[in-house]
């Protein structure tokens, strides 16, 4: 059964007095495209959660947020008091050199590099832990909605190949039709510039049968229904065949088009611009498949 590219999942766990919360969504792309949103904390561990989700979701534009809120007090930020001292000194001198206003030294020297210092927090085994369950529960919820999107797009796959098949039932009354008409319109044509007694008639049958042969779309019918069997088939068996689907709806493409330009008939030409509107239309959907 297939899958859309096109998938929302989220998932939060509890952690002592923190929430961990995962929320994933993407939508159709060629490639894997990931962006990643990550607290701090767990930068340590961002490769391994690229390479997680690269493999799990395989293909498509993703947004990955990973977000924490704790209950717990904020880490204390200690005070460089050497270097607050040196950087006074410094400034009081310029000030007095320059025989400036005195400023709210402290104000300054604060907001200058390496003055305020943080406790730096260290990723215990036990939380990463219920990241990672956090991150799986939210791919499972991120799968479970592509395959109910998938499900929708095969419903409508199916309308769509269904309605291919009734345009070739469409061709079926005016085929023998149309090419009798142009076996009349050849001979017309020669009887009213070239003399009947001057007509070799074994010659001109063989050559009404190469020209007419070219009319012939037998061959293009019974490709074009192997083609909508295959794409049918690919689409009940791989989950992940977005891309194969794609050079079989190029198939398909190609035999309508064929048939097209034999036709030499108004009601085929109808039938087949009705084909290719519903070619157009699974090709759209073919795009957002995984």
């Amino acid at each position: 059964m297939i899958r859309s590219m096109t998938g929302f999942g989220s998932a939060a766990v509890e952690y002592g007095n923190k929430t961990i919360s995962v929320e994933i969504k993407s939508v159709n792309s060629k490639f894997f495209d990931l962006t990643l949103r990550l607290p701090s904390l767990y930068r340590e561990k961002e490769f391994e959660i690229r390479s997680d989700l690269s493999r799990q979701i395989e293909r498509g534009k993703v947004e990955c947020s990973i977000s924490l809120e704790s209950q717990e007090a904020p880490k204390k930020s200690s005070i460089n008091a050497s270097l607050v001292k040196a950087y006074y000194e410094e400034l009081k001198v310029i000030s007095d050199d320059l025989k400036l206003p005195p400023p709210n030294f402290l104000k300054v020297i604060l907001g200058l590099p390496d003055v305020m210092s943080a406790e730096k927090s260290l990723l215990e085994e036990e939380e990463w832990t219920a990241v990672k369950q956090a991150i799986d529960k939210a791919l499972i919820a991120f799968q479970d909605f592509r395959k109910m999107e998938g499900k929708s797009i095969s419903v409508d796959l199916n309308e769509r190949l269904e309605a291919i098949e009734a345009g070739l039932k469409e061709l079926e009354p005016f085929e023998a039709g149309r090419i009798e008409l142009v076996r009349k319109r050849l001979q017309l044509n020669l009887e009213e510039f070239i003399q009947v007694n001057n007509i070799d008639r074994n010659r001109l049958e063989q050559e009404l049968i190469f020209y007419i042969e070219k009319y012939d779309i037998s061959e293009e019918k019974v490709r074009l229904k192997s083609h909508l069997s295959y794409f049918l088939k690919t689409m009940n068996e791989d989950p992940s065949g977005g891309k194969k689907l794609s050079f079989i709806g190029q198939e398909i493409g190609r035999e309508v088009n064929t048939i097209g330009s034999k036709a030499n008939d108004a009601n085929m030409q109808k039938a087949v611009v009705g084909m290719k509107d519903e070619l157009e239309r699974i090709k759209e959907q073919v795009l957002n498949i995984l």
